[in-house]
């Protein structure tokens, strides 16, 4: 059956423990990248690394990693990306949009590869998806289908669900016209709410309880995934059915997350690194949308909504957290 797939500041140079080999190197050089996350590093970065492994990259032996975590704290972005380039990378390996978005206004001539961005065109990181330009290229983790089903799949846990709130950063385009579109497809009604490191977290969840949602669908942020505990345990105690875009969401207590895999698109960027390393000009590989999405499931949180979980998406599910 097929299964529908950031307060301190971190600035580290990655040790991750050497890796055998498994491959044999593809040149004696010694290359050095850069990684910049504007959350907390940690699994998508290891991820990368296991890929570039097994391309024949090995850290400590023909591998040099360089790595800024900026925690959420989107402001030390540009000082990181910095420190970054004076260590004069082959290539920046971003994680999450905005801190592409940091590297891309760094510099016009270091290769950026995207491990994963929400709306490249739309957020102006690249041309278009076929010939990106410049010096930014990588995954995308965007596509028009991604919205639709995600909220054919609330409705259908929440057969009464009447009226939903976008919250997030806003300015993602796609992410929230797909949505609107949506939500009008299925008779709900929507409302958007603005979360970004200016406007606040309590501010902005006063604004949420005033549009008096149903359901709350946060857009994948570096913002909100630092304050993701909050925002579930607000959804929590506000009776509120909260959906994740990107994976993580469901594990840490929402009802479910439907996202294209972050792991999948990863190992997609190391092979675009590999490429660049070897030659290959950023602007020349077109952004690859997502082939990989993943269902989550929380049962404890349904349970604790009163929801009743379907059968037929538990089967459906790739995981279910009891």
């Amino acid at each position: 059956m097929r299964r529908i797939g950031f307060a301190v500041v971190l600035s580290l140079s990655v040790s991750f423990a050497p890796l055998a080999p498994d491959a044999q190197a593809p040149a004696t050089q010694r290359h050095r990248i850069g990684f910049l996350n504007a959350a907390r590093p940690g699994g998508p970065e290891s991820v990368l690394l296991e890929a570039l492994r097994s391309l024949g990259y090995v850290e400590g032996a023909n591998l040099v990693i360089d790595a800024k975590a900026a925690h959420g704290i989107v402001e030390r972005l540009p000082a990181l990306t910095r420190e970054l380039l004076d260590a004069k990378p082959e290539v920046i390996v971003t994680f999450g949009t905005t801190a592409a978005q940091a590297a891309k206004a760094a510099t016009a001539t270091t290769p950026i590869v995207m491990a994963f961005a929400g709306d490249p065109v739309g957020t102006r990181l690249v041309s278009s998806l076929a010939r990106p330009g410049g010096n930014v290229t990588g995954m995308s983790l965007v596509t028009s289908e991604l919205a639709g089903k995600r909220l054919e799949l609330l409705k259908e846990i929440n057969p009464r669900l009447t009226r939903l709130t976008i919250f997030g950063d806003i300015s993602r385009e796609v992410e929230v016209h797909e949505t609107e579109k949506a939500a009008h497809v299925l008779g709900l009604t929507v409302a958007q709410v603005e979360l970004t490191q200016a406007v606040g977290l309590d501010k902005a969840l006063g604004e949420v309880t005033r549009t008096r949602p149903q359901a709350l669908l946060v857009i994948n942020t570096a913002v909100t995934v630092t304050h993701r505990a909050r925002i579930v345990d607000f959804a929590l105690k506000n009776h509120v059915s909260l959906v994740g875009t990107q994976s993580g969401w469901a594990e840490a207590g929402a009802l479910m997350d439907y996202a294209s895999s972050t792991t999948d698109s990863c190992r997609r960027a190391a092979v675009y690194v590999d490429k660049i390393l070897k030659g290959a000009t950023p602007g020349d590989l077109p952004i690859q949308q997502p082939t990989k999405f993943e269902l989550v499931i929380n049962r404890r949180t349904a349970n604790a909504l009163g929801l009743t979980i379907p059968q037929t998406l538990f089967l459906q599910a790739d995981k279910v957290i009891e």
